[in-house]
């Protein structure tokens, strides 16, 4: 598996795609598809059959999954999209912004 430097509850833009410009917030990492839930974005319409958590059935939107590679973590600094590093303070491995030089 691939390290991957978004996580769940950052703040991400979508740089590519149909959904490019769009921002929203990481609900779940799916780490071995490589693709991440943002919150909503990629919105999917799903056809349900009547059941008993959803007695009228009919169209639910739900988030569908993104590629890693189509989304950038934005900065909360800068409002501008960025890269991360690692470093370390004390005895622990901190998430940094390269624009900005802050801690994530």
């Amino acid at each position: 598996m691939t390290k991957l430097k978004i996580k769940s509850g950052d703040t991400v833009k979508v740089i590519a795609g149909d959904h490019k410009g769009s921002e929203g917030k990481v609900v779940r990492v799916l780490r071995d598809k490589n693709k991440a839930v943002v919150e909503g974005v990629n919105m999917v319409s799903k056809h349900t059959k009547p059941s008993a958590q959803n007695p009228q059935g009919g169209i639910v939107k739900k988030e569908a999954p993104i590629h890693i590679s189509n989304i950038a973590l934005v900065d909360l600094k800068t409002k501008e999209t960025t890269k991360t590093g690692v470093r370390k303070e004390g005895d622990k491995n901190v998430r940094f912004s390269k624009k900005s030089n802050q801690v994530l």
